[in-house]
């Protein structure tokens, strides 16, 4: 049975394949900003990255979650609800609100 199943997704693998939508999986080197470092050591445009404000490397926001990582951890365990609400969490509330003047 097994042997039957596993020739069968060979068969689909290698339609995919042939279609060509197989995926390659890209692997990543540099940190994620415009420009990335694949493995292959070549360096290509990163058009599909969340960070496109380039936030997850700027030097500030990087000691500052090390910061917190020394006092509170890592996750909070639960939703706010259940668990409680971390302090660190309602300060960053509290100056987008005044940010926003809401």
């Amino acid at each position: 049975m097994y042997t039957k199943f596993q020739k069968h997704l060979q068969q689909e693998l290698s339609a995919i394949k042939e279609a060509g939508t197989y995926k390659n999986e890209r692997v990543i080197v540099s940190p994620q900003g415009a420009e990335i470092e694949v493995k292959a050591g070549k360096k290509v445009l990163n058009f599909c990255a969340n960070n496109y404000l380039g936030l997850s490397n700027n030097p500030q926001l990087i000691e500052a979650a090390k910061s917190a990582l020394d006092t509170h951890g890592y996750g909070m365990s639960s939703v706010r609800f259940i668990c409680g609400t971390s302090d660190i969490h309602k300060e960053l509330e509290t100056k987008i609100a005044e940010f926003f003047g809401t």
